[in-house]
């Protein structure tokens, strides 16, 4: 089931933020603050721009602790080669 949606305001832009359950989250995802993978099943947030640009593709998914610290991190990190 999905969870409470919000409206964010973070650098003068505002986001509409989607809590999204483990049940309900069936597919994983590349979580943009982090670069790890959001596993299947996993809770999460959708968070999309309040204005409605970009629609469906401007969509991302996030851990909720890297949403929670998107604005004290550094740059985002980038996976390294597989070993």
């Amino acid at each position: 089931m999905y969870g409470l949606r919000t409206v964010d305001e973070h650098q003068g832009e505002r986001w509409v933020v989607q809590t999204i359950t483990g049940h309900a989250a069936t597919k994983a995802y590349r979580c943009p603050g982090c670069d790890h993978e959001i596993h299947a099943g996993t809770p999460h947030v959708v968070a999309f721009p309040a204005d409605g640009l970009g629609g469906v593709d401007a969509r991302r998914h996030w851990h909720k602790t890297c949403w929670a610290s998107r604005g004290t991190r550094g740059p985002r990190h980038q996976r390294g080669p597989r070993r």
